[in-house]
């Protein structure tokens, strides 16, 4: 299911809960104005708002806090993917000092090695948060042809331990990612964010709302927003995205000649 269909439905499924619970106090406030119209059900009591208030500032804090910290992470994962191909790019633009026969195996093992990451490696990290072995494999293949090739001239052996400092590189990146791969807000704080916001979206009701067009719509905007809110940090708590392996780009840019799997 695309993310904007769930957001969509998300955001439209908050504004009902809201305004049908509202529309159903509001009748019922009415049933007891009629059973009691001496009551006096006009004015919200000074510590309520004061009380919804702050709730109000708090939850948003702590909302923004949860945003930053996905943002943040998604940012690192990112940033590790960027690294991990340009180590391995880098590698192949070092190789042009060796023999053409010596390139074309390099930069094959790296392309098998990059195919292998957007074919396999991708959904499977998005799906089960884990990478598979074949691509740990793959990347120590690379390692073998730089390592056990014996530098042949002074060319060659200025370029070969910064060669191998990149497998390095792309290696660490490689782990990195692989640690990533899973979610970055522990269910506990998806607990507090759900409780939270059902308690925000419930102190509308102590406030003494009507049922003009006016107050409805704010009250199903506030709801859509709280909804809008809590899907852009479920979005952003995955590192490398929901579906899809478009937070693999770094690869495609830098290797568009990889052999598909």
């Amino acid at each position: 299911m695309s993310e904007w269909l769930v957001l969509a439905l998300v955001m439209a499924a908050a504004c009902a809960v809201v305004l049908v619970a509202m529309l159903l106090s509001q009748r019922r406030s009415d049933a007891r104005e009629a059973a009691e119209p001496d009551a006096d059900a006009d004015e919200t009591p000074d510590v309520l708002e004061y009380m919804t208030m702050m709730v109000g500032v708090v939850y948003a804090i702590v909302l923004g806090l949860a945003i930053a910290g996905v943002w943040e992470a998604r940012g690192a994962a990112q940033d590790d993917v960027r690294r991990e191909a340009q180590a391995l790019h880098e590698i192949t633009e070092r190789a042009r000092v060796y023999p053409p026969d010596f390139q074309d195996e390099l930069r094959s093992d790296i392309d098998h090695y990059v195919s292998h990451v957007l074919d396999q490696e991708w959904p499977r990290m998005i799906d089960n948060n884990e990478l598979p072995g074949r691509g740990a494999e793959l990347l120590g293949t690379v390692r073998a042809d730089i390592a056990q090739r014996k530098p042949s001239g002074e060319l060659e052996a200025e370029a070969y331990q910064p060669m191998l400092d990149q497998i390095a590189v792309a290696d660490d990146a490689r782990n990195a990612r692989a640690q990533n791969a899973g979610e970055t807000l522990p269910g506990v704080v998806w607990f507090g964010l759900i409780s939270g916001a059902l308690v925000t979206i419930g102190l509308i009701f102590t406030m003494q709302i009507g049922r003009s067009f006016r107050e409805l719509l704010l009250a199903g905007l506030f709801s859509a927003l709280i909804a809008f809110l809590l899907f852009l940090v479920w979005d952003f708590d995955a590192p490398f995205g929901r579906s899809g392996t478009d937070s693999a780009d770094a690869f495609r840019h830098m290797f568009p000649n990889a052999v598909r799997e």
